[in-house]
């Protein structure tokens, strides 16, 4: 039967593997980055096994790539973790094949690492390398404890400059929480918008479509992708073509210009550590307890979801071990320790 025009349809081809994959997570409302991600490690277990269908792997085929992973390419627990996850997730909600982890293989057991810390004088040094855009979002990594993939995927209504709050959006877990504006990027932030609704009327001179919105929310209100409070705080230098509708667009920042520009300004720092995005994190809830702040408040803070997670910042605060003096220190306070060159000294 013809359609209503008279023209025969065009053939269309069947969803790939992998847009199969990506629809089975959105249904269950996994974040963009998940998505992509998961995309990404089934991806690479198929060219792994030489672009063989998953159907026609097994647990086996799961475990070698594994191996392979942490062997051949030494990636982090974490890492291997997630391509498990992401396999697991494809045979048993897309191949309709439930396995669990392969035998002899579970989750890799990850490292608990003592996170970077910098001093408040470090943190304003490596600022101080930044400017523009970048300074502005590393200072909210630090100033409000942002992750940076929630810095760049800020909308200018979920910053609320009469209140000092921030409203992260479906955060790490999809969870929503808040956080305070500092008060000296409130000037900052506001130069930033103004910025953004002047660029957002140049796109909209040029016929571009608007931003894209969460879930069907654009249906509800057809006006809103040109709505300032819609608009991502952090836009893209340049527009892309959406590979569906063929619609000219603006994303968000990508989180590697941040990063890229974060590191290169602790390299000109000279600190003589690795510093990343994430330390700004790290020093933010440190530096929260140093200050004498409930711990439960800096982990609603940071939204983990227990609070064992943000434990691991009383290892770094600023106060010894703890608070407990070495019982060196307190001899030498005493006047009973001699040091190197007293009596009793063993060269």
């Amino acid at each position: 039967m013809l359609p209503l025009d008279g023209r025969p349809d065009a053939p269309t081809q069947p969803p790939t593997i992998l847009e199969e994959l990506a629809t089975a997570m959105r249904l269950k409302r996994y974040s963009a980055r998940s998505v992509e991600s998961y995309c990404r490690w089934v991806g690479q277990y198929i060219r792994f096994h030489g672009l063989r269908h998953p159907s026609e792997l097994h647990a086996v085929h799961i475990k070698r790539f594994l191996v392979h992973l942490a062997e051949d390419r030494k990636v982090s627990a974490s890492t291997q973790n997630q391509a498990l996850s992401a396999l697991l997730f494809l045979y048993r909600e897309v191949l309709s094949q439930p396995m669990g982890a392969p035998e002899g293989l579970a989750p890799a057991k990850r490292s608990e690492h003592v996170p970077t810390v910098l001093s408040r004088i470090e943190i304003q040094q490596v600022l101080s390398y930044l400017s523009g855009a970048p300074w502005l979002m590393a200072s909210l990594l630090y100033g409000a404890g942002l992750r940076v993939g929630e810095v760049v995927a800020l909308r200018v209504k979920d910053v609320n400059l009469q209140r000092r709050e921030i409203t992260v959006r479906a955060g790490k877990g999809a969870k929503d929480r808040r956080t305070m504006l500092p008060e000296q990027l409130v000037g900052p932030l506001r130069k930033q918008i103004d910025a953004v609704e002047r660029l957002l009327a140049r796109d909209r001179a040029a016929g571009h479509a608007g931003v894209v919105l969460p879930d069907a929310f654009q249906r509800k209100s057809p006006s809103a992708p040109w709505s300032l409070a819609w608009q991502w705080v952090f836009p893209a230098r340049r527009v892309y073509v959406e590979r569906e509708t063929r619609l000219v667009r603006r994303h968000h920042a990508d989180a590697s210009l941040v990063q890229r520009e974060v590191g290169d300004a602790a390299r000109r720092a000279q600190l003589g550590r690795r510093v990343t995005c994430h330390t700004f994190r790290h020093s933010f809830a440190t530096h929260l307890l140093e200050a004498g702040y409930d711990i439960r408040t800096v982990q609603e803070l940071l939204g983990h979801k227990d609070v064992s997670t943000t434990m691991i910042y009383t290892h770094v605060l600023n106060k010894g071990a703890l608070g407990v003096r070495s019982p060196l220190d307190i001899a030498a306070d005493s006047q009973e320790y001699t040091g190197g060159g007293g009596r009793g000294s063993r060269g």
